[in-house]
């Protein structure tokens, strides 16, 4: 079959859609700066890390999601958990953009695909392999998608302030986590791939097509680098609360 026959190459930037994203439940407007952080522990404790307050929530459909308000230097900031995988999170992403987001960036974990990535390495992906269909609904067809390129200038200069050792690389993004094969991960390393996830082709698509501001910091998590995989306790890591706080900092500093 030739690729272009296959339905997810049939991108229509042109023709409306014909259901349009509605708002979450608020008890006020969302604040145009969000951070969407994968991190359930970290959301769960945002009252006593960060003295949030819960504004609003997604339907039962969507999971439920809370959705938190927090202050970084006195700059209000919605945080949520958008759901595992594309589909889903992007789903909360397009709400959210309905509902006022303008400056968006994602906090996660990923696999390291590439060997020499500790656990709680910080990863900015610059581009994504699109190896998932979310983005394709959103950008024309192609192998890869890059992100905003100020935008990840952006959160690499407050990892500097930080002085945080970072990795600026491309990223895997994938439908299917159990069909990483062995051979599939050595050809994305080939062509530069650093870390695999579920989301961040999707999320850098919907941002453009939207025309929001869009990063992403991920931490190496699991190792699936070798001929068996390290789980190494990635969801334990120190990582993740310090990522929620980069990634709020880097909300506050995108403009809207």
């Amino acid at each position: 079959m030739n690729p272009a026959d296959l339905p997810l190459a049939e991108f229509d930037a042109d023709s409306p859609a014909l259901i349009d994203p509605g708002t979450p439940a608020l008890t006020e407007p969302l604040p145009p700066r969000v951070v969407m952080c994968f991190f359930p522990e970290v959301v769960a404790g945002l009252a006593a890390s960060h003295g949030a307050r819960r504004i609003g929530s997604f339907s039962r459909e969507l999971g439920r999601h809370e959705i938190y308000l927090v202050h970084h230097d006195e700059t209000p900031l919605a945080v949520l958990h958008p759901g595992v995988g594309a589909p889903l999170a992007v789903l909360h992403l397009e709400r959210a953009i309905a509902a006022g987001a303008r400056a968006v960036v994602a906090c996660g974990g990923a696999g390291a695909v590439a060997p020499e990535l500790a656990l709680g390495h910080i990863v900015v992906p610059d581009a994504a392999v699109r190896d998932e269909g979310t983005s394709f609904h959103y950008a024309p067809p192609s192998r890869l998608i890059r992100a905003d390129a100020e935008a990840v200038a952006t959160v690499v200069d407050v990892l500097d302030r930080h002085e945080i050792p970072r990795t600026v690389g491309t990223t895997w993004t994938t439908d299917a986590p159990y069909r990483e094969t062995v051979e599939k991960i050595k050809a994305r390393r080939a062509e530069g791939c650093v870390t695999v996830e579920m989301e961040a082709a999707a999320f850098i698509a919907v941002a453009a097509f939207r025309r929001i501001r869009f990063a992403q910091l991920l931490y190496a998590g699991d190792d699936v680098s070798g001929q068996a995989w390290d789980e190494r306790r990635w969801t334990t890591s120190r990582a993740r609360p310090q990522l929620l706080d980069l990634a709020l900092e880097t909300a506050r500093r995108l403009p809207v």
